[in-house]
């Protein structure tokens, strides 16, 4: 059974590193055009606080090495999306997006640590960590929502792009199986959401994706890549 969970936490590593790097085609964008367009910083500044939490509660929880390094990859990532994010967004939109950055990333994520460090110890300090990454989890693994609504609407799957979908849709499936090979429902349950969701996001594109209806006049949904729930 140790064998298998850390085979499937490996693959779920593999999957996680490739549900981070799938923005790239987007920042590849940003950089080529030098302008952030109607994308948001909000997705990417989220997924950083959920990946900097679940490297803190790898970290901490004995044994969960493969949820801190996958984790602790993906704050290196998002740290250099926002940072081109930063670079290339009009003055508006980088004082807005720094101001998230401070608040969340380093206020709230700080506020986490110090909290659970001094005034929690052992196995509670471990679950409160659980509780508030797994809740995080769940509102991100809804990100995708509205890029569902859209692509109901407008019968075009043009902003929900399928391999993110499919990406995501493996992510959970496999830290939901890790989740249940070590009974960690802190990975399990949004895991298990996420997996749902997955597979509706793939209904959606087979339904839709041979439409011609235009989608040109809608704007871009940049669709965050849910810190892979399993980290």
């Amino acid at each position: 059974m140790d064998n298998l969970s850390l085979f499937v936490g490996v693959v779920g590593n593999f999957i996680s590193v490739l549900v981070f790097l799938s923005p790239i085609d987007t920042f590849y964008r940003i950089v080529r055009n030098r302008s952030t367009e109607e994308f948001e910083s909000l997705p990417y500044i989220c997924t950083l606080l959920n990946a900097l939490l679940w490297t803190y509660y790898g970290v901490t929880k004995p044994g969960a090495y493969l949820v801190a390094t996958v984790n602790g990859f993906g704050v290196v990532v998002e740290t250099i999306y926002i940072i081109l994010f930063l670079t290339y967004a009009s003055r508006r939109v980088k004082c807005k997006t720094a101001q998230l950055v401070v608040g969340l990333d380093i206020i709230v994520f700080a506020a986490a640590v110090l909290i659970t460090h001094f005034a929690l110890d052992g196995d509670v300090r471990i679950n409160a960590i659980g509780f508030l990454g797994a809740g995080l989890n769940i509102v991100m693994y809804g990100s995708p929502l509205a890029a569902m609504r859209t692509v109901v609407t407008t019968k075009s799957v043009e902003y929900m792009p399928f391999l993110l979908s499919f990406f995501l849709f493996l992510n959970g499936g496999v830290w939901c199986f890790y989740a249940i090979l070590v009974k960690d429902p802190f990975l399990g349950v949004p895991n298990g959401i996420g997996f749902f969701l997955g597979i509706v996001q793939l209904a959606l594109y087979a339904r839709y994706r041979n439409s011609t209806k235009s989608s040109s006049s809608i704007e871009p949904l940049l669709i965050s890549p849910p810190l892979p729930a399993t980290f």
